[in-house]
């Protein structure tokens, strides 16, 4: 005849079984981080291979002026991350100012990124009736208007 279980045995049983579980769940663990970081180097040194060849062919196919516009796009998008940064861990104070410096820095981005497509010769056949000189009043009319309003709504 089976005696009723005593709480410590039952203690014991209930205790071994989540640490037995819990070691077979560290090994699995363990045995997937030691698979990922074994493939890791062999990813990344594709992945640089890729970026590598990506940066040559950029800098041999793109004309010059398209460098240009886009070393501006890329200050740009450095303005809008140190001016959000700023925001976020100094203050934001004159939250308006930080508002009308963002939209002025993103509404710029959009201006200068429309332009890089339309002075694009790659994509001459999109923007048929548009000349490089058209395109470049168009941003020049397009920037004026935009820190018109950036200007305004500082106050």
């Amino acid at each position: 005849m089976a005696g009723p279980k005593t709480p410590s045995s039952a203690a014991k049983h209930a205790h071994a079984t989540p640490t037995t579980a819990g070691a077979s769940k560290r090994a699995n663990t363990q045995t997937v981080a030691s698979s990922t970081t074994s493939s890791s180097p062999a990813a990344a040194s594709a992945s640089k291979a890729a970026l590598d060849t990506l940066w040559g062919a950029y800098l041999n196919t793109t004309p010059s002026r398209l460098k240009t516009v886009d070393a501006f796009l890329v200050f740009l998008v450095l303005s809008g991350v140190i001016q959000f940064v700023y925001c976020v861990l100094v203050t934001s104070f004159p939250f308006n100012a930080f508002l009308a410096g963002f939209a002025s820095t993103v509404g710029q981005f959009v201006l200068t990124a429309s332009l890089r497509s339309q002075v694009n010769a790659a994509n001459r056949t999109l923007f048929k009736d548009v000349s490089p000189e058209r395109a470049f009043a168009d941003f020049v009319v397009g920037s004026v208007v935009l820190h018109f309003f950036v200007f305004n709504f500082l106050g």
